[in-house]
């Protein structure tokens, strides 16, 4: 590319909601897009097959592979925070659940001062990106960029875990984004006939080719350019080949929750000190830059089955191993099209609450960590996550190197009500497997393990076993505060000409997983940038 072309609106990063932008910003022909992808292309077909996040995740070609700093609520232990490296982000290589999170979660936005961000507001872009298998009505799309359908394989052993949940007095539910939240059932995922539909798939791809729309891949962002305190371009390497191009209407960072602040940071706009401490000069002063981290944790519970009812004994046998790539081969069906986990669950530690504070992913697997081979014998894993964390953790550079992964402090179990919930939520876990439908089908509680009694050992089991579920956001948050980074249109205070478009612009995190509310925020960004562009 020519270093001095010149872009209407230049994008950083391929993922959840930069290949949304991609789309819609380059839907004018005269309008001149190029998108800025830090990853390869998505011909691995492993992204393609659903379970094929086992392959992706953890896999350099396709994952940022982050690790955080020692977390002191967890034993200094660290943990690797998986993010997508390639065309379609995350959406490319997460576990393909779609959720969206409950309609007070929007209205709080609202709520902090962000106008156009209440539940009524975002539902018509949910809709609009939504292609539901069921058919459209009030809480759904269809036609959409993004597929969504149900699971195409029913286990015994999650028939039997929604009879549990519903015995330990939780609602079936199916349909957790419709008018109530709350209950027991099936994920549905983002797939279509059996393969997953990432935004790449539903928005990049169809349009790739259009001659106003340029896509530069395996490009390490270096730094936003400016002139003064207006973004004019953006400076990227390949294989140590530099580049850069300018913008006359606006840069847009899509780079997730831990890229967008880095780049802000090596760009120049962040906490002065911060930057001079590291060596770079500081641009504009954005004490929120980085702050405000926040994850969902989830605390894992594994049982052992009295039968071979899991996927363990399908993985684990040859034959059964070939017959399920066989029957995907064939037919899009069988084990290989699941999520990363099918039952979901959302119920209340405390039944005074208004709304659900923790979530279940039911897996009919187990092993000792996500992306490690399943044991070796008959077991599920019951997973469960606050979800809405008191804890804030922070994004700091390490080097003013944009190859140097940044420090990653998510300062997990910081409050005494995490603390509390982590407690509680292991205590619901246990109720549902001793109802009369589960108990018959489990021989022992593997984990955390019939000696694991009081609260203190529950607590100190949750700080050693538990995972992120992979939904960090909020590091650019939109506000009006003195720690907010973006307004309610995602403009950067401050600074004209720039934009954060993607999951770290939540002042809090969703009560549930994020992609879908990721892609939801590209629709939107996307009218407003062309709204603002007419005025």
């Amino acid at each position: 590319m020519n270093s001095a072309e010149t872009f209407d609106y230049i994008i950083v990063g391929a993922g959840s909601a930069g290949c949304v932008l991609a789309n819609r910003l380059s839907a004018d022909p005269n309008t001149r897009v190029l998108l800025i992808e830090a990853g390869g292309r998505d011909w691995n077909p492993w992204i393609h097959v659903p379970v094929g996040y086992f392959k992706t995740m953890h896999n350099p070609a396709t994952d940022w592979c982050y690790l955080t700093e020692p977390e002191p609520g967890l034993n200094g232990r660290r943990l690797q925070w998986p993010r997508g490296r390639v065309l379609g982000g995350s959406s490319s290589i997460n576990g393909l659940l779609y959720i969206r999170g409950q309609q007070q979660d929007y209205d709080h936005w609202r709520q902090l001062g962000n106008a156009g961000w209440s539940y009524d507001d975002v539902l018509p872009y949910f809709r609009k990106s939504e292609d539901q298998e069921r058919g459209g009505d009030d809480y759904h799309g269809a036609g959409g960029p993004i597929a969504v359908s149900g699971v195409r394989i029913h286990r015994k052993l999650c028939d039997v875990f929604i009879d549990a949940a519903e015995e330990a007095g939780i609602p079936r539910n199916d349909d957790f984004n419709g008018a109530v939240q709350e209950g027991a059932g099936y994920f549905q995922q983002t797939c279509r006939k059996g393969l997953r539909c990432s935004t790449a798939t539903g928005y990049l791809n169809p349009v790739k080719n259009r001659p106003n729309l340029k896509i530069v891949t395996h490009a390490l962002v270096q730094r936003v350019l400016f002139d003064g305190t207006r973004a004019a371009g953006v400076a990227w390497t390949v294989k140590a080949k530099s580049s850069e191009a300018r913008s006359r209407g606006e840069v847009i960072l899509s780079a997730g929750s831990i890229g967008s602040p880095q780049i802000l940071m090596l760009s120049g706009v962040g906490p002065a000190q911060h930057l001079k401490d590291t060596g770079v000069e500081p641009v504009h002063d954005l004490a929120g830059v980085g702050e405000n981290l926040q994850d969902h944790l989830q605390i894992r519970s594994v049982y052992k089955t009295r039968e071979p009812i899991t996927l363990n004994d399908e993985v684990n046998n040859p034959i059964r191993k070939m017959l399920m790539g066989i029957e995907f081969m064939l037919f899009r069906t069988g084990p290989l099209t699941i999520a990363a986990s099918q039952v979901c669950v959302f119920t209340k530690t405390d039944p005074g609450l208004a709304t659900p504070d923790i979530q279940f992913h039911i897996q009919p697997l187990s092993a000792d960590k996500p992306g490690d081979g399943p044991h070796k014998f008959s077991a599920f894993t019951a997973s469960v996550c606050q979800l809405r964390p008191e804890s804030r953790g922070r994004i700091l550079l390490k080097s003013p190197d944009p190859s140097a992964h940044p420090a990653i402090h998510a300062n997990y179990l910081s409050t005494q009500t995490d603390q509390d919930i982590a407690v509680k939520a292991i205590k619901v876990t246990r109720k549902i497997a001793a109802t009369e439908a589960l108990g018959s089908l489990i021989s022992e509680e593997y984990e955390p393990g019939p000696g694991v009694k009081t609260d203190e050992e529950l607590l100190e089991y949750a700080r050693n076993r538990s995972q992120t579920i992979y939904h960090p956001v909020g590091t650019c948050k939109m506000g009006a505060d003195p720690m907010a980074v973006v307004d309610e249109r995602l403009r950067l205070h401050g600074i004209e000409g720039l934009r954060v478009v993607d999951a770290s612009i939540m002042p809090t995190l969703v009560s549930g997983n994020t992609n879908a509310p990721a892609i939801m925020i590209g629709e939107k960004a996307a009218d407003m940038i062309l709204e603002d562009a007419r005025r």
